[in-house]
């Protein structure tokens, strides 16, 4: 697979990744078992958002560097951005379904970090194996493109139709299957995936909801990375992209948690962006949209959900108790 980018930045980028996991993993985790607030999720929403710009603009300074040219320095840091906020607007779909799962299981606001640091993990890994994959896949067959158009332009009208209706777990099949797998305690251990009931070591809670954050991860990756695909086919670009739009999740979850209800109509924006990539994806032979236009129309879309969102978001009667 080629990509432009020179060997160094691969480096960079594994060793960025790594300073960030520590981050949340060692320096964190000294704050033990805590709720993350509002002030403490937007500040760290703004640090990972920094972090993955700063990153793009040593993106466009390396491809400047090494081909001398501005113009296409300027085009593959917009390629980065574009896909960057592909990914991070389609995690927003990721965050309602774990806001699901935890109210599911009543998980403890203070337990909710471990479980999404340990999804992070998860998720870095599964993706990059899916993302060199479909690169590999791409490059031996170029219609496969069609294919991955037509999916995402099919997930998009499902997801609209999907929108409006209340989300369940309990017909859900990955959630049947796990409890059939192995016997669940009824009661969470502290921050423990098992406990001894009865002499017995049994699953808690809390490892039924890290393997359901999982395989939501995976379902929806089937979805998100074909979507950066139809902005570029450089592994470089899509797998820093997503990784990034990862690195964010735990921070961005904690934030949308506490502001979901005003942005309720955020469902039929993604819906739309799905079925904008999808057709672009699928006409990419016939016309190929400017990766400027994409960003743009992707950015509008977004806004005006949110807008609208917050505009009919439901009262909350104050008053009441």
């Amino acid at each position: 697979m080629q990509t432009i980018a020179p060997l160094w930045l691969w480096g960079f980028f594994v060793a960025t990744v790594f300073v960030a996991l520590f981050i949340d993993f060692v320096v964190l985790k000294k704050q033990g078992a805590h709720e993350v607030g509002v002030k403490e999720a937007l500040n760290w929403s703004l640090v990972w958002v920094a972090v993955s710009l700063a990153f793009n603009a040593m993106f466009w300074w390396a491809i400047k560097d090494t081909t001398g040219d501005v113009t296409i320095a300027n085009t593959k840091a917009l390629e980065f951005l574009t896909g960057y906020l592909i990914e991070k607007s389609l995690a927003v779909d990721n965050i309602f379904v774990f806001l699901m799962i935890f109210t599911y299981f009543a998980v403890p606001p203070s337990y909710q970090k471990r479980v999404l640091m340990i999804g992070i993990i998860g998720a870095i890994v599964l993706r990059s194996i899916m993302i060199l994959a479909g690169g590999w896949l791409l490059q031996q067959f170029h219609w496969i493109l069609y294919v991955f158009g037509a999916f995402l332009l099919l997930t998009g009208i499902k997801m609209w139709w999907a929108a409006g209706q209340e989300p369940s777990l309990d017909d859900n099949p990955a959630l049947k299957l796990l409890r059939k797998l192995m016997p669940v305690s009824q009661n969470f251990d502290g921050e423990k995936f098992f406990t001894m009931e009865r002499g017995k070591r049994i699953a808690t809670p809390l490892l039924m909801v890290v393997a359901l954050v999982g395989i939501t991860d995976v379902i929806f990756a089937v979805d998100s990375i074909p979507a950066i695909f139809a902005i570029t086919t450089d592994p470089f670009i899509v797998l820093t992209s997503n990784v990034f739009a990862i690195l964010g999740l735990r921070a961005m979850f904690f934030l949308l948690q506490a502001v979901a209800s005003k942005f309720h109509l955020l469902n039929y924006g993604l819906a739309v962006i799905l079925v904008f990539i999808g057709t672009k994806m699928m006409i990419i032979d016939l016309y190929k949209i400017p990766v400027l236009v994409s960003l743009g129309v992707v950015v509008s879309i977004l806004a005006i959900t949110m807008v609208i969102s917050i505009k009919t978001a439901p009262k909350i009667d104050t008053h009441k108790g």
